[in-house]
């Protein structure tokens, strides 16, 4: 079970705001390119003052407007006729600075120095890369789960909270983030896995072979 299963319920909900702002003329690498920035932004001023964790407070809100964002530029892309090569490329590069970016404030609340935040935050790039890799394997984008990004973001933003509340995550945070970073891999290993099985399928189907 992943959130990434509830985006089309999402995604109409949504779709009346997009139509809206399709008719005013934003366009999708538009949306994109400020959610990036944005993340940034907001990445930065809570890295830069964590240690005042109220303001991680700011993180939750941000991280599910970012989910909106990512949505709405899809919407735009792929119902209004605003897909691109550059879109393409801004859309899966800015979720992967985005994620970056926000993971970054967590290294100031660690009780081992942040590596096991880094870990953590390098196993979400490979995460988002074996998704990636799939149209290379001959099958589709991977959004497999158990920690896929919406499922990060939804992670990220109670731990937030919790942070931001000040109770903190003392040394239990170390597990905390192994056991993401395991998830993770987990992550990785389903989607590639998913992938072969799909590229194998679609071979057959085609009676092409493939190594």
């Amino acid at each position: 079970m992943t959130l990434y299963q509830i985006k089309p319920q999402f995604q109409a909900w949504l779709r009346p705001l997009v139509r809206r702002l399709a008719s005013c003329g934003v366009r999708a690498n538009q949306v994109t390119v400020l959610a990036a920035i944005a993340s940034l932004v907001v990445g930065a001023l809570v890295a830069a003052l964590a240690q005042r964790p109220a303001l991680f407070l700011i993180l939750p809100p941000w991280l599910f407007m970012r989910m909106a964002l990512n949505a709405i530029d899809g919407m735009l892309a792929r119902e209004h006729g605003q897909q691109s090569t550059l879109g393409a490329y801004l859309n899966e590069l800015g979720d992967i600075v985005s994620d970056l970016a926000l993971i970054a404030p967590f290294v100031q609340t660690s009780a081992f120095g942040g590596a096991d935040v880094f870990v953590f935050a390098l196993s979400a790039v490979l995460v988002e890369c074996a998704g990636l890799i799939g149209p290379l394997a001959r099958a589709s984008r991977r959004y497999d789960g158990p920690l896929g990004k919406s499922d990060r973001a939804f992670i990220l933003g109670a731990l937030s909270l919790w942070i931001g509340l000040g109770m903190g995550l003392g040394p239990l945070g170390h597990i905390v983030w192994i056991g993401l970073s395991t998830l993770s891999i987990l992550t990785i290993f389903k989607r590639v896995r998913g992938g072969i099985i799909e590229s194998r399928q679609i071979s057959t189907q085609s009676s092409e072979p493939i190594l």
